[in-house]
């Protein structure tokens, strides 16, 4: 009866959900495959900001926003769609894609944005990482994405030999409020989440994980959702939402437990 009722408790733990707003050449687009080819891109929304409020007044609570041409160029290039979505909604926003160096952390957050998400920066300008980490403390988190459980940088262009657990533990021991972890090999395709890589991951974390990538039906939801003793605190939702496999409500719903 016991453990029953622990595991109902786990079940009943809330799930925050990010509804993914990828922006290249001011639109929200996706790369149709894993591989860093920004040629390959299918446009979702043409109005930014407006596909933010929608997410908002469905009841999502945050957003996860992406300048994926600065995730390739190293620095800022969307800013005015980012702040077209700053300006629509009142839910907080984290945003992540060529953020590295301080003045652009700052920059962002001076203009509203909540959690600023560091990638490339978090591998290769770790004194930045800790940095940043310990000035904007619960405002800085991490995105680690994995191929085949190593590093991928560089907008996923490149493979690193260093392995996500051991980037993971370094930016918790930096201070980050939170990490986001993906497996390009399935972000995007929507085929089916590495749901093992993911709570391992987590297991060995203290710090909160938010999963994306391959989510393509409320059952992967609930999967992570039945996890959430091991650290799984969100999940960020892209393709599946758009096309309608994945319900909003519904996923509200379970999220909420």
């Amino acid at each position: 009866m016991g453990i029953e009722q622990g595991e109902c408790k786990w079940h009943k733990t809330p799930m925050i959900l990010y509804p993914s707003i990828h922006i290249k050449n001011g639109v929200v687009a996706r790369l149709t495959r894993s591989a860093g080819d920004l040629q390959q891109v299918e446009v979702l929304h043409a109005d930014p900001g407006q596909r933010a409020a929608d997410f908002e007044a469905q009841g999502f609570s945050w957003l996860h926003v992406v300048d994926l041409d600065g995730a390739f160029e190293g620095r800022s290039v969307n800013g005015a769609a980012i702040d077209a979505i700053l300006s629509a909604v009142k839910i907080p926003v984290q945003l992540s894609g060529g953020l590295r160096d301080m003045k652009e952390i700052e920059h962002w957050l001076d203009r509203g944005v909540a959690r600023v998400v560091l990638t490339s920066a978090a591998l290769q300008a770790p004194e930045l990482t800790r940095e940043a980490c310990q000035r904007f403390r619960g405002r800085i988190a991490v995105k680690v994405d994995s191929r085949g459980g190593y590093v991928a940088t560089t907008g996923w262009a490149d493979t690193t030999s260093i392995k996500a657990l051991d980037l993971a533990l370094r930016v918790e021991e930096a201070g980050a409020a939170a990490l986001i972890y993906a497996d390009i090999n399935q972000d995007g395709a929507l085929s089916e989440i590495n749901t093992e890589a993911i709570i391992d991951l987590a297991f060995a974390l203290t710090m909160p994980v938010i999963a994306s990538g391959g989510v393509n039906s409320l059952q992967d939801l609930a999967e992570l959702k039945e996890n959430t003793r091991a650290g799984i605190a969100g999940l960020i939702l892209g393709r599946a939402l758009y096309n309608g496999r994945i319900n909003a409500e519904e996923a509200l719903q379970l999220a909420a437990g």
